[in-house]
């Protein structure tokens, strides 16, 4: 349910496939597979970034996306990390495009601390930050971490697929998607047997027409904003959902400003 790549072999549930996101934004027409669930989506039916554009965005050695919170912390999702070596961490920088040898940076990863109250995504607590072993000379993207910009439209970043059963991208992709009202994903995903908690997540994307969403590959990426002075800030991190971009299905965020004082606390310890 995921939408990292990695864990596509697990279930959280009867028709729940979780699969870690790699980062990468995509949006998506109707007509997939009806039993394909996303633990790690791409970008579906998003565009190309330019160099530079999102600076802060990184690509996690698991398949997953991050973001640089500070200058050698990794903000991602639990489910990308958790249960895995930090020996075996790595992250790339520097680049919109995976595959570019003079701009892509890899540096790796020294501690980890994965948010205490996690055990699988659906249950929410779905964050995690990674200490670098050096300082990225790259800007940093603040944290949300009051209610009030938890609304509106929002931008989903990442490396992900752009349909179901589509591999991950080597070029970064960016979606723009509207909040969902949290009575709506409580029903959809209760409709398919999963309980959606409005008071650690986030949902976001389109229940018809027009559907763009994050997809396998996507997961611990940024859903983001402009704050009121126009700088880009961190609402949500890529968590899971059903499939990528199905017609009542939006994507599910973890709530970052739910969590502001635990990840405070743990952003203190690991700068």
């Amino acid at each position: 349910m995921s939408k990292n790549p990695e864990n596509s072999t697990r279930r959280y549930g009867r028709r729940l496939v979780p699969v870690l996101i790699a980062a990468t934004v995509l949006l998506m027409s109707a007509g997939a597979p009806a039993r394909a669930t996303r633990h790690d989506p791409e970008v579906v039916g998003g565009d190309l970034a330019a160099s530079g554009q999102f600076p802060w965005i990184v690509r996690i050695s698991t398949g997953c996306a991050g973001t640089l919170v500070a200058p050698r912390v990794v903000l991602t999702a639990a489910h990308c990390t958790a249960n895995i070596p930090v020996a075996g961490l790595a992250v790339t920088y520097g680049t919109v495009d995976l595959d570019d040898t003079r701009s892509a940076r890899e540096t790796r990863v020294t501690r980890a601390i994965v948010a205490p109250a996690f055990t699988q995504v659906v249950d929410g607590s779905d964050w995690a930050l990674l200490q670098l072993d050096r300082k990225l000379d790259l800007p940093v993207l603040p944290v949300n971490q009051a209610p009030g910009y938890d609304t509106g439209r929002f931008t989903v970043v990442g490396w992900g697929a752009t349909a179901e059963n589509e591999p991950q991208q080597r070029k970064l992709r960016f979606v723009d998607v509207p909040l969902v009202p949290d009575h709506t994903c409580v029903s959809a995903y209760r409709a398919e047997g999963y309980t959606y908690r409005p008071d650690r997540m986030l949902c976001a994307g389109y229940v018809s027409g027009d559907l763009r969403d994050a997809c396998y590959g996507d997961s611990g990426g940024p859903l983001i904003r402009r704050d009121t002075y126009g700088a880009w800030r961190q609402i949500g991190v890529v968590s899971w959902g059903i499939g990528c971009a199905r017609p009542g299905l939006p994507g599910v965020y973890t709530q970052l400003s739910t969590y502001a004082h635990d990840l405070g606390d743990a952003l203190d310890r690991l700068r």
